[in-house]
C-alpha cells in the first residue's frame, strides 16, 4: 500500500504518520465503523479517552485495535492483549491429559466445547490442572472427556496440601472440594453452559453453550 512503511512489529506508517494502535470508533448502521479519535498507545489510555468523550458527546464510542487505512477507515487487527490471551489459552490447553489426544480434532464438536470451557475458566482466573507439569502439586480444574455423550466432566483438584497431605484434616478437604466444584459449576452456568451435578456433586457434567 502506498505510503506505508515499517517502524516496528506494532507500528505502521500511513502517509508518514503512525497509524496502528487503539482507536475510538462509532459503529455505523449503514457502513463501517467511523474513527473519532486515536491512535492511543494502549487500551487503558483509549478507555480513559472514551470516558471523556462520552461526557461531551452523545455518541457511544468504544476502543478498537487496528490500523487506519489511507482512506481513513479502520483495518481491525488482533491487539497485543489478544495475542497474549491466545498464548495463555494455548498453554492451558497443553495441560489437558493424554486422554484428549485421541479425541481432539478440528471437526469434533467436543473440541469446540473444551476450548470454550477452558477459555471461560481461564477468564475467571481458574487454571487447568497440569498433571505432568512442574507445578502438578498446585491443583486446578480437571476436564475429563465423555465423547460418546459429547460432554465434559469438570472437577476441581486442590493443592496437594489439602488433597494428599490433608494438613487441615479430611473434613476440611471434603468441604473445600465441594465449594470449589460448586464454584466451577456457577462460573460455567454464568457463561451459559448447561451444567448438571455428577457423582454426588463431586463433579459436574458440562454441555455445549445454549
Amino acid at each position: 500500500m502506498s505510503g506505508v512503511g515499517s517502524l516496528s512489529s506494532s507500528d505502521v506508517l500511513v502517509g508518514g504518520k503512525v497509524g496502528q494502535g487503539w482507536w475510538l470508533v462509532v459503529d455505523a448502521t449503514d457502513g463501517p465503523a467511523r474513527i473519532v479519535s486515536g491512535p492511543f498507545p494502549d487500551r487503558a489510555e483509549a478507555g480513559w479517552a472514551a470516558g471523556s468523550f462520552h461526557r461531551d458527546n452523545p455518541e457511544r464510542v468504544r476502543p478498537v485495535y487496528g490500523f487506519r487505512r489511507e482512506d481513513g477507515s479502520l483495518n481491525r487487527r488482533p491487539s497485543p492483549q489478544d495475542w497474549a490471551w491466545l498464548a495463555h489459552l494455548g498453554e492451558q490447553l497443553e495441560r489437558l491429559p493424554e486422554d484428549w489426544d485421541a479425541i481432539l480434532s478440528d471437526d469434533d464438536p467436543l473440541t469446540t466445547l473444551v476450548v470454550e470451557v477452558t477459555a471461560s475458566l481461564a477468564e475467571a482466573g481458574l487454571p487447568l490442572y497440569d498433571a505432568t507439569g512442574a507445578g502438578s502439586e498446585i491443583g486446578g480444574a480437571c476436564l475429563t472427556p465423555q465423547p460418546e455423550l459429547g460432554v465434559i466432566v469438570v472437577t476441581w483438584r486442590q493443592h496437594d496440601r489439602m488433597s494428599v497431605d490433608q494438613v487441615h484434616g479430611a473434613t476440611a478437604d471434603t468441604l473445600v472440594q465441594q465449594v470449589m466444584n460448586r464454584a466451577l459449576a456457577e462460573v460455567l452456568e454464568a457463561r451459559n453452559f448447561v451444567v448438571d451435578a455428577f457423582g454426588g456433586a463431586s463433579g459436574h457434567v458440562v454441555y455445549p453453550t445454549i
